[in-house]
């Protein structure tokens, strides 16, 4: 069958899809971002893998567009190979990463097609597993007639062991499911027990392999989703796209997905003026500190405003500079937009990108990524809404419900004149806005303050974008 006259393009085979036309035209924007001519495969072949890069970290990167079933590092090469479940999901991550420039840990990695169609055990190079036992099984449920669920799935799973985790999704392949086991031999004890058999009579078939994942990453416990292991998880995250799940529409989340819909959600699908939302750059340089009165925590307070706070580092060689270590290139573009020029103690901040992709970890460095102070775990989409460049006005949370406005004057006024408080209660809980006379008076107090205890709370302190008290609060 001919199409397109004699220019047909060869590597495109019709055994693809019944509609060849079509894939050709879903995959023109692949091959003007610079993709190998080579036929869609379900593996991708990623270069420029380097050697900080992890397994997880690449699994993070393409989970969100289906399931993974093998993952080989070249580590001699600086490549991986990486085989989704299906072609779609291949093709689906390779349109998206043509538009968003994939980066991991600072570094741009480069996708593509790989020439093979399959992953074979040869190609696997005892780095993917493949038929190897695994802990984690791969299910998926044929001939569906009754709807399965986490607890539906444990009931079956567990009589064969402590099952640790559970996450369920919908794809093409139909429902599935990975489950953790604590143990090895209980996963292949499950798999040689209950292959092929029915969840009810006739129906439910279970059609169980083994999965390369090293671990599952759960951040809700509810019917599609469960920590055995931690039963103190949300039940879910309020406004969460189903962009924002790493295995199909299952609750758990992955940065870069979650960050897109959290972007989407915040800022309706249109990016402030200024900000291009195209950066790849995590680590900023800011100059022009204040080294008598400025340490890590209270950038940590300030830079945390816009993204996840990685890590700083305060140069000791040039006491006016520090290194900050965004979550990612959108979070540190956030910070340098609003943060250029601010003022703090008598300083006018420099804000720039560094030429540094990272911070490398030592001794004069100071840890932020696991830090319960991070503003971006939860709740993000409402973060993002409220980044602004410092204003006059502060707005205080968490806040213990006996306090009263001349506790909170007092534990502020040293930063600066305040002209105006308000203390008001909001679903059930105590808030605060604080006016300033000044910007950098409001800033002094946020990085001072925030985080700091109050009638025994640990306070929360943000810009508010409200230029009156009078206005309704945030």
């Amino acid at each position: 069958m001919k199409l397109l006259g004699d220019h047909t393009i060869p590597y495109l085979k019709q055994s693809i899809y019944n509609n060849t036309l079509l894939l050709i035209l879903s995959l023109s924007p692949l091959l003007k971002g610079g993709f190998k001519m080579t036929e869609p495969s379900k593996v991708i072949h990623v270069r420029n893998v380097g050697h900080e890069i992890s397994e997880n970290d690449l699994l993070q990167l393409f989970q969100p567009f289906g399931v993974i079933t093998k993952l080989v590092m070249l580590r001699a090469k600086n490549q991986a190979l990486l085989q989704m479940q299906d072609v779609p999901s291949a093709i689906s991550a390779l349109q998206f990463y043509t538009n968003v420039q994939p980066t991991i840990r600072g570094r741009n990695v480069y996708v593509q097609f790989s020439s093979h169609q399959e992953l074979t055990t040869m190609d696997q190079n005892a780095q993917a597993r493949g038929d190897e036992p695994n802990r984690i099984l791969l299910v998926t449920v044929h001939h569906m007639l009754y709807p399965i669920t986490v607890e539906v799935l444990h009931q079956v799973f567990s009589p064969h062991g402590f099952v640790e985790k559970i996450v369920t999704f919908q794809k093409s392949a139909g429902f599935q499911a990975l489950i953790q086991y604590q143990l090895c031999q209980s996963a292949v004890l499950a798999r040689t027990s209950l292959q092929g058999r029915n969840i009810y009579d006739g129906c439910c078939q279970l059609d169980i392999q083994f999965s390369n994942l090293d671990e599952l990453q759960v951040n809700y416990n509810n019917e599609r989703s469960r920590d055995f292991t931690n039963p103190n998880l949300p039940a879910e995250q309020k406004g969460r796209s189903s962009q924002q799940s790493g295995y199909g529409d299952s609750g758990v989340a992955f940065p870069q997905m979650a960050n897109a819909a959290a972007i989407a959600a915040a800022f309706g699908g249109g990016l402030p003026p200024g900000i291009s939302g195209t950066n790849d750059r995590c680590t900023i340089l800011v100059s022009n500190l204040n080294p008598d009165r400025i340490d890590e925590d209270k950038l940590f307070n300030l830079f945390s405003l816009y993204g996840n706070i990685v890590r700083i580092k305060l140069l000791r060689n040039k006491p006016d500079h520090a290194l900050v270590q965004m979550g990612d290139g959108f979070q540190s573009e956030l910070a340098v937009h609003f943060l250029k020029g601010a003022m703090l103690f008598g300083k006018r901040l420099e804000v720039n990108f560094s030429k540094h992709p990272n911070i490398t970890q030592g001794a004069d460095t100071h840890e932020y990524s696991n830090s319960n102070l991070n503003r971006f775990n939860r709740n993000a989409a409402k973060n993002y809404r409220y980044c602004c460049s410092p204003t006059k006005m502060i707005h205080l949370s968490t806040l213990p419900q006996d306090i009263t406005e001349e506790e909170i004057v007092s534990h502020l006024e040293e930063h600066g004149s305040i002209l105006n408080t308000k203390l008001f209660e909001m679903n059930g809980k105590k808030q605060a806005l604080i006016l300033f006379e000044t910007e950098e008076q409001a800033t002094e107090a946020l990085i001072c303050k925030h985080a700091t205890s109050l009638g025994g709370s640990i306070i929360r302190i943000s810009f508010s974008q409200l230029q009156s008290i009078r206005e309704n609060s945030q």
